[in-house]
């Protein structure tokens, strides 16, 4: 007998929960011969000569698996490689989804969740069912400051700084001036360095389209390299426009604002879910974390980092890492398709590419130094769970300069059990060079510092 039948308060919806259950269907059999006959196995090379393989659509059946998260058991940590210390930087949130470094070193989190929409998510919201908790019945909205006062990699002051908001993610500060992205616009508020409480009420400078597809409600922020623009990042409203192309208004894109929240235009599109925004150090060029669709199969579509370019179609809905087109959009744009950009890095299928930094700092050996830390929330669209980790990507003068590997692993519990401790999202480099990361499903931050380095005390992994 299911939770959800022994629940009297939630007994008369049972019978639409099965029907929506069984509302979905996927393409028939036909669709999928034909789909495989448009779009053939094949290898592509990227711009940073990556070849990818990528198989034909519905080459292997689109499943549903999800982890059950259990909570990290006491003094467990996750795995770095040999000659690196993790430590918990901070426990005790409430799905902490981003980090970002204020210029005087104050590291403020945003924690905030997915909400229901809907009868079913609202049930499994209630009930607690979603077990990987990817959804929650409430959402914090809150943003929690942390400051480290001695150096020792421990912070010493922990202040809740601003609450009351929408489901906030990314943040900015820009003189002073505190930036906020909420799910349904960009907040801005006065701001002083070294504040512990936000007191100002805030100005809603930009609106955006709420919500989205699964984790899409997210929005991120980045200054542009002259402090004269804000990029915001908004994911699709769906898997592959499934709703129609109202519903993907102004999303899909990385928009470009001044800093008063006027002269919006779209620098990128075809951007299915942009989060993760970094420069590559020393240079102005802007690179993307970006999750790509689901329900072609196990092996498609690649998350992947790029480049971005100003005026860059990246192909969503229509096609997919370059110009293969979606066989759910046949036809429909074969000029999108035939102008769809190759992106640079493919970080693998379903593993949900979230966080991005570039390590700046000269803590950490020499091979990770320039090189890209990609924070991977998980799958839930395969048949072996991927991601999970923080994966790193060497670079050199500025290219990519080898395939993504492991480097903060430990997440899933292994072997052939289904169930996590935790999912990383965002990944943020410190003044003193250590990694932040911050793990949602665990409600914790993890810090990863060099063993020789400042404040490097602790459990060193292996």
């Amino acid at each position: 007998m299911s939770r959800l039948s022994m629940t009297p308060k939630y007994a008369h919806l049972l019978p639409a929960l099965g029907l929506l259950a069984a509302c979905s269907s996927g393409p028939s059999k036909e669709e999928k011969q034909q789909a495989q006959a448009d779009n053939p196995a094949q290898t592509i090379t990227t711009p940073k000569d990556e070849n990818v393989h990528l198989p034909a659509p519905y080459e292997s059946k689109s499943v549903t698996k999800r982890v059950d998260v259990i909570d990290w058991p006491a003094g467990k940590t996750p795995t770095a490689p040999a000659g690196f210390t993790v430590t918990e930087f901070a426990g005790g949130l409430q799905s902490p989804r981003w980090a970002y470094v204020a210029p005087n070193g104050d590291v403020f989190v945003s924690e905030a969740a997915t909400l229901p929409k809907g009868l079913k998510k609202d049930i499994a919201a209630a009930l607690r069912l979603d077990k990987s908790r990817s959804l929650q019945p409430t959402s914090a909205n809150r943003i929690t400051l942390f400051r480290d006062t001695n150096g020792d990699g421990k912070p010493d002051m922990r202040s809740v700084f601003l609450t009351g908001l929408d489901q906030p993610f990314g943040m900015l500060v820009m003189g002073n001036s505190f930036y906020v992205a909420n799910t349904n616009g960009v907040l801005k508020y006065p701001y002083q360095p070294g504040q512990t409480k936000m007191t100002a009420a805030g100005q809603k400078i930009l609106n955006l389209p709420e919500g989205g597809y699964n984790n899409h409600w997210t929005r991120n922020l980045l200054a542009s390299k002259d402090g004269k623009k804000i990029f915001v990042t908004v994911g699709s409203g769906s898997n592959v426009m499934e709703h129609g192309p109202e519903n993907e208004k102004r999303r899909a894109n990385i928009l470009e604002i001044n800093p008063d929240g006027s002269g919006e235009k779209v620098f990128a599109s075809g951007l299915r879910n942009p989060i993760g925004l970094a420069y590559y150090p020393g240079t102005t060029t802007l690179w993307a974390a970006v999750n790509e669709r689901d329900e072609l199969g196990d092996e498609l579509v690649p998350d992947y980092i790029t480049s971005v370019k100003e005026g860059g179609f990246y192909g969503w809905p229509y096609s997919y890492y370059g110009q293969n087109e979606d066989p759910r959009r046949k036809n429909e744009r074969p000029d999108l398709v035939k102008a769809a950009l190759v992106p640079d890095v493919p970080m693998g299928p379903h593993v949900a590419a979230l966080g991005l930094t570039f390590y700046d700092k000269k803590a950490f050996p020499a091979k990770y130094q320039n090189g890209a830390f990609v924070g991977e929330h998980g799958s839930w669209n395969r048949s072996q769970y991927s991601g999970y980790q923080v994966a790193f990507v060497p670079f050199q003068d500025g290219k990519p300069a080898g395939k993504p590997e492991p480097f903060l692993t430990g997440f899933l519990v292994g072997g052939d059990s289904n169930k996590a401790h935790g999912r990383p999202v965002g990944v943020v480099t410190m003044p003193d060079g250590a990694l932040l990361v911050t793990d949602d499903a665990g409600n914790k931050v993890w810090r990863v510092s060099a063993a020789q380095s400042a404040g490097g005390a602790g459990k060193t992994s292996r």
